[in-house]
């Protein structure tokens, strides 16, 4: 759980909030924000499973529903500075970047090796792992250490 927030450290993101007028719609939306949320944490862990998109569309998911849950997700310590950095810079932070890329490393891998027999579902794996590697070695990471 996040360490609370000094109040003069949160920002109010509620201008950016167009709620909807229809209160089932509001519902329906913070409904699928917070599964968003809740597949993004998961994908901290999972290294399949991308973090910043399902991040990305809770935010805009509590943008058309809910003012207090939309400030509380981008003045979040670990999930908001990912959400923001993604919208203002078109980038992701180094260390999440590094893990992500070890966690792929291990996880394809592991499962190549041990869980996978047919040879061909092997290839097809690391094919698609080393896709998602590069895919995600292309974004951009401002705060990457040696830059500058």
């Amino acid at each position: 759980m996040a360490a609370p927030e000094d109040a003069s450290d949160r920002r109010d993101y509620g201008d950016e909030v167009r709620k909807h007028d229809s209160l089932v719609v509001r519902l329906v939306l913070a409904g699928l924000g917070a599964v968003c949320v809740l597949l993004g944490v998961a994908g901290l862990f999972l290294p399949v499973l991308p973090t910043t998109p399902f991040l990305l569309l809770a935010a805009a998911l509590f943008a058309r529903s809910s003012s207090r849950v939309y400030n509380w997700l981008l003045n979040h310590s670990l999930l908001g500075p990912v959400i923001l950095e993604w919208r203002e810079h078109r980038s992701m932070p180094w260390r999440a970047k590094r893990l992500a890329l070890v966690l792929i490393a291990v996880s394809f891998s592991v499962s190549i090796v041990f869980f996978v027999r047919d040879w061909q579902a092997q290839l097809a794996m690391g094919l698609a792992g080393a896709a998602l590697w590069l895919w995600i070695w292309r974004i951009p990471s401002r705060d990457r250490p040696g830059r500058g």
